[in-house]
């Protein structure tokens, strides 16, 4: 909570990066809503939240926090490829690395900077898709993917573009990022094609001052991999971007 909510200028970070992608009026999407630091900072921007979270923890800090706000949607479960029941990996002392990727587990164990985690539990959770959501939430502005390598399930479970999104890059899980900018990729194809650019860990700053087609990306994230820091790539519809301001 400390770490999320409580460090002096994150808040302020925050509202100005999503700022580029969120107004008033607009709905997100929070997949892998964890305490919600990204709830907290849309619904200053005025948007309508849909807050998904498998972790039985944090669901009831998310429900602490905003269970009275009507603008926000707390959905208890996860987002994956098909609607059903999924197992969830629990990390007991470091919940933010739970997953529900096995195959991603196995990845990070290799990089030192995961060597004293423990996945030491597991909880049976709902699934549902990100066409799910949408049927029920309408088209979200900005999708939000933060799911421990489990990002290209989710994506496999979305038939159309959304305006923009981010999901999170490990660089000892190189290959299950590479597999989630493909399906990306693939969705935008029909809607114009999608700009991408990277925020490294939590600083809610791009790496890059313009916005660079998939391949650049890849280069870059191949320069940033043997530093092994991890971040967010973000996507955002090229039509969109080149949409004249008001």
């Amino acid at each position: 909570m400390v770490m999320y909510h409580g460090v002096p200028g994150k808040h302020r970070r925050a509202l100005r990066h999503y700022g580029e992608f969120l107004g008033p009026g607009d709905v997100a999407f929070d997949i892998g809503a964890h305490v919600g630091s990204r709830v907290r900072a849309w619904r200053r921007l005025g948007v309508r939240v849909i807050a998904v979270e498998p972790q039985p923890d944090c669901l009831r800090i998310l429900r602490l926090l905003f269970g009275r706000d009507e603008g926000v949607v707390i959905v208890p479960g996860a987002v994956g490829a098909q609607a059903g029941r999924a197992r969830l990996e629990l990390s007991s002392a470091t919940p933010t690395v739970s997953s529900m990727s096995r195959d991603w587990i196995q990845s990070v164990t290799t990089d030192r900077s995961f060597a004293r985690v423990r996945w030491d539990r597991s909880v049976e959770v709902e699934v549902a898709t990100l066409d799910d959501l949408i049927a029920v939430h309408g088209a979200p502005a900005f999708c939000k993917i933060d799911v421990e390598g489990f990002e290209a399930d989710v994506l496999a479970g979305l038939t159309r573009p959304v305006r923009a999104l981010s999901f999170e890059y490990v660089p000892s899980a190189h290959d299950a990022t590479v597999e989630a900018l493909g399906i990306v990729e693939r969705l935008g194809a029909a809607a114009g094609g999608y700009l991408y650019n990277y925020s490294p860990v939590e600083t809610m700053r791009f790496a890059e001052e313009r916005w660079l087609d998939a391949a650049d990306l890849v280069r870059l994230l191949e320069g940033i991999r043997p530093l092994g820091r991890s971040g967010d790539i973000y996507a955002r519809l090229q039509q969109v971007d080149d949409e004249p301001k008001s």
